[in-house]
């Protein structure tokens, strides 16, 4: 029940933060550090509504892709990879521990640990985004397997939720969070 209302908060939070952007347009050219934008509508932007949900559609793709290619960095233990989706001033947390931004979390978490292993591996992933203006956020579900070095394997059932900003450079992950558990037979 917890989760569900923590999970509805941020959901609410982002809506109240992104409805007037949805309306904006997608060009970002004009925009200047601190110059106010008016809302328009998508006949005033040039485009017919079709259109504005085609782009729209187009860019949920890019923040999925974003998802994607880091669930492929991990597999490919690529840390260059992985930074390169996170946002700089990102959060981290993992199975209840608030790691710090990405860089952090790479540098005293995940890294060291990246050089032991020899195998990881997802199986049955899913993915579903929500695009809510300038933000969208991501909620997956996976299985994973690592194999180690010194022989151990850990096989895992996870989730992870993502929050995700677009700017001119593209979709980054500005908030990741993931847990996990030995798997169940359910």
């Amino acid at each position: 029940m917890r989760t569900r209302l923590s999970l509805s908060a941020v959901a609410l939070a982002l809506a109240a933060g992104g409805t007037p952007a949805l309306a904006q347009s997608m060009d970002h050219s004009a925009h200047s550090e601190h110059s106010v934008s008016t809302p328009m509508d998508h006949t005033e932007q040039g485009m017919n509504h079709a259109e504005h949900m085609a782009a729209m559609n187009d860019d949920v793709a890019g923040a999925e892709a974003v998802l994607t290619s880091y669930r492929d960095a991990l597999t490919s233990r690529d840390a260059e990879a992985m930074a390169a989706l996170f946002a700089e001033e990102s959060f981290v947390y993992e199975n209840g521990k608030a790691e710090g931004s990405f860089t952090h979390y790479m540098e005293h978490h995940l890294g060291p640990e990246l050089d032991a292993i020899t195998s990881f591996t997802f199986g049955e992933p899913t993915l579903a985004v929500t695009r809510m203006g300038h933000m969208a956020y991501g909620r997956e579900t996976y299985t994973y397997r690592i194999e180690l070095a010194d022989g151990r394997v850990i096989d895992r059932e996870g989730v992870a939720t993502s929050v995700l900003a677009h700017d001119a450079d593209g979709w980054k992950i500005v908030q990741y969070h993931s847990s996990s558990r030995a798997p169940r037979n359910n």
